[in-house]
C-alpha cells in the first residue's frame, strides 16, 4: 500500500471508532470526520430518525453519499458506522482511498458497552437485553468478512493510542 492521507476507522458499533478516531486525529494534527454526524447534517435528522422514518435502505444510500464526499479530504481521520464497510462498494472505496483500520472487539466486550444505551443504536432498538449477546455475535460474524479486509486490525480493547499511532505511522503521509 502507498502512503495514505486519509484513515478510515471501521468496526462494530461500540468498538470506539469515534473516540479513537478523534484521539488519533488529534495526535496526528489531522482533521476528524464522524461519518454518522455528516449523514445527520446531510439529512437534517438523527440516525435513529432516518432509520425509523426512511428505513435502512435510505440510510445506507446516504451513508455511501457521505463517504463519497470524503474523497477530496486530505490528512483526515474518518470514523465510519458499523455497517459502512459492508454496504455496497464502501469497503472497496475506503481501501482505494486511504488506510483502513479495524478496531476489533469480542462480542462480550461489545455487549458490556452496548447494553448501557441500546436505544441510541437503531439496529438494537428491538433487541431485548436477553438476546443482545446472540444478536451481537451473529451480526459481528456476518460483518467480519468485510472488516477483515482492513489494512490494519487492532485489538481495540488492549491497544492504547500511542500503540495505534506506532502501527499506522509507516502508512501515512505526515
Amino acid at each position: 500500500m502507498q502512503q495514505a492521507n486519509k484513515i478510515f476507522i471501521i468496526g462494530f458499533m461500540g468498538s470506539g471508532k469515534s473516540t479513537r478516531g478523534r484521539q488519533l486525529a488529534s495526535s496526528l494534527g489531522w482533521a476528524f470526520i464522524d461519518l454518522d454526524k455528516k449523514i445527520e447534517e446531510m439529512a437534517g435528522m438523527t440516525i435513529p430518525d432516518i432509520f425509523s422514518e426512511k428505513g435502512e435502505t435510505s440510510f445506507r444510500k446516504l451513508e455511501s453519499e457521505a463517504l463519497d464526499r470524503t474523497l477530496s479530504e486530505s490528512k483526515t481521520v474518518i470514523s465510519t458506522g458499523g455497517g459502512t464497510p459492508c454496504s455496497g462498494d464502501n469497503m472497496d472505496f475506503m481501501l482505494a482511498n486511504g488506510l483502513t483500520v479495524y478496531l476489533k472487539m469480542t462480542p462480550a466486550m461489545l455487549l458490556t458497552r452496548l447494553a448501557k444505551s441500546p436505544e441510541k443504536r437503531p439496529l438494537l432498538k428491538n433487541v431485548d437485553k436477553k438476546t443482545m449477546f446472540d444478536f451481537i455475535t451473529a451480526k459481528l460474524a456476518e460483518r467480519e468478512g468485510c472488516y477483515s479486509r482492513a489494512d490494519i486490525t487492532v485489538d481495540s480493547f488492549n491497544t492504547d493510542n500511542s500503540e495505534l499511532y506506532s502501527l499506522i505511522k509507516n502508512y501515512i503521509l505526515e
